[in-house]
């Protein structure tokens, strides 16, 4: 669950400060936690939002597949993990919509608040409206708001330290610190709440902590380094009344699919999987073409190709953490401890420990290897299949009896989860960065998170073949699908190496 999307924020890593940006900070001012003052705003607003996004997400399953009797919507399973599935991909589809909106209208800070804006009206949506109108209008601003403020926080962030500034790898740990507290935090108050109060005050807890990490920010935001404002690439104002038609179109197109029944509910996720991969094919083609490209920056973006796939793969079975595993913890999963029985939203608490315990591990080992470290293709082979290892993990634990699978037997399944994570997600913003050709360094990490918008809507689609009685089959094949492609993507490490041109 965690992270992964929190470490690959913002359309680019930005440069390191200005100097003027040092002289408005002051170089030595160590008013939190030795860091910035301002990153203790950022690092308040990034906490509670991920406490709002995961407290929310772990009820959201439950909340649409529950019977009506018991406080939830009584969806079909397949239907349910459609729109997790679907909601997942647009989430991650709405970065590159807050990038743009930050380089080419609003500046970061401007975009960055108006994101958090959406995801609090969002939540408070899912918690006062009813039924369906409170998912489809509470997960639609939800994911804007959260695609927003993923694409603009982390850039916020690398503002606070000039060039020189030792501190910034430091203050870039303590924020991601808080990003997995929030994530911790959120699914373990709002189950509780849930439990005990129901669903909608669950959803109105996550509202509530949007709602103080945001009333921070607006206190703080007026001290953040004004580089936050700037508008790198101004849109001039007929390119605003275009985009504004063209925005308004897309609107109405979707809600004319949704009415026809085309766009059906059980439909969502694989609607999304097709504009993903339409976007995703347009976006290679387009570089790949570009004139404006040398033939060592081309070959590096073909080399990028078979990556990508792996990617999508990957977030296929790791963001199943919000539909088959949510539903096997609280199906199968003996949730009992000492007589007291576990909400199955607290399941979605365990990635977060293991990320920020197992980040300090694999930096240690990182930094001692040094160039004697994997290649980027051989860590990247390694993470699914490890990632396969995990879902094959599933089945000795397989019973007809419901609710009889050990609580640490998946504590153990998703420790494995977040070590497969911690081989690819840390070194895939960088790796794009790295192959992208110099007039496309944007497109190039629109397109990593585009093969996060795919593998997540992937996992709602996938999810609709998983059932109590298919355990066995499910795990093994997609398990060993996924060790397949790992071993595959091992064999052709080197020629795509060479392919890389010297990026390691």
């Amino acid at each position: 669950m965690s992270t992964h999307d929190d470490h690959q924020a913002g359309s680019t890593i930005p440069p390191a400060g200005t100097a003027r940006v040092a002289a408005h900070l002051g170089v030595d001012d160590h008013s939190f936690l030795g860091q910035p003052r301002q990153l203790a705003t950022l690092f308040t607003v990034e906490a509670f939002e991920r406490f709002s996004f995961y407290g929310m997400q772990g009820l959201l399953l439950f909340y649409l597949y529950y019977a009506t009797a018991d406080g939830g919507l009584g969806l079909d399973k397949g239907q349910a993990t459609s729109i997790v599935g679907a909601y997942g991909g647009l989430v991650y589809l709405s970065t590159i919509l807050g990038a743009w909106l930050a380089d080419r209208i609003l500046g970061a800070e401007r975009t960055l608040f108006c994101a958090a804006v959406l995801v609090m009206a969002g939540h408070i949506s899912l918690a006062v409206l009813p039924d369906l109108l409170g998912v489809g209008v509470g997960l639609v601003l939800i994911a804007f708001g959260s695609g927003g403020v993923k694409a603009n926080a982390t850039s916020l962030v690398g503002t606070l330290y000039d060039e020189q500034d030792l501190r910034r790898d430091a203050g870039f740990s303590i924020y991601y610190f808080g990003i997995n507290l929030g994530a911790f935090a959120g699914p373990l108050l709002t189950g509780l709440l849930w439990g005990w109060q129901g669903f909608h005050w669950g959803f109105g807890l996550a509202a509530v902590g949007m709602a103080v990490g945001l009333t921070v920010y607006a206190r703080g935001r007026k001290n953040l380094p004004d580089d936050g404002d700037v508008v790198p690439n101004p849109l001039p104002p007929a390119g605003r009344r275009r985009m504004a038609l063209i925005g308004a179109g897309v609107v109405v197109l979707v809600a004319a699919l949704a009415l026809s029944g085309v766009l059906a509910v059980d439909r969502l996720a694989a609607g999304v999987v097709t504009v993903v991969v339409v976007a995703s094919i347009a976006y290679f083609v387009v570089i790949i073409r570009s004139k404006g490209v040398t033939p060592v920056e081309r070959r590096r973006v073909i080399a990028f190709i078979p990556l990508f796939v792996v990617l999508a793969v990957f977030w296929s079975l790791y963001q199943q953490q919000f539909t088959v595993v949510a539903e096997y913890a609280d199906k199968q999963l003996n949730r009992d401890v000492f007589g007291w029985e576990m909400p199955p939203s607290w399941v979605n608490s365990i990635n977060p420990v293991f990320v920020m315990i197992l980040s300090l591990v694999f930096a240690a080992v990182w930094t001692k290897l040094g160039d004697r470290a994997p290649s980027t293709p051989i860590k990247f082979a390694a993470a699914v299949a490890v990632m396969g290892v995990a879902f094959l993990l599933f089945i000795p634990m397989a019973s007809s009896v419901p609710n009889s699978a050990p609580l640490w037997g998946l504590v153990g399944v998703l420790f494995v989860f977040t070590v497969a994570e911690l081989l690819i997600s840390p070194v895939s913003l960088s790796l794009a960065t790295k192959l992208a050709p110099q007039r496309f360094t944007t497109q190039m990490v629109g397109l990593l998170f585009l093969a996060s918008a795919l593998g997540t809507a992937m996992a709602g689609v996938l999810a609709r073949y998983y059932s109590d009685q298919v355990q066995v089959t499910y795990f093994s094949t997609l398990g060993g699908v996924a060790i397949a492609v790992g071993v595959g993507l091992a064999l052709f490490a080197r020629p795509i190496s060479r392919l890389m041109g010297g990026v390691k």
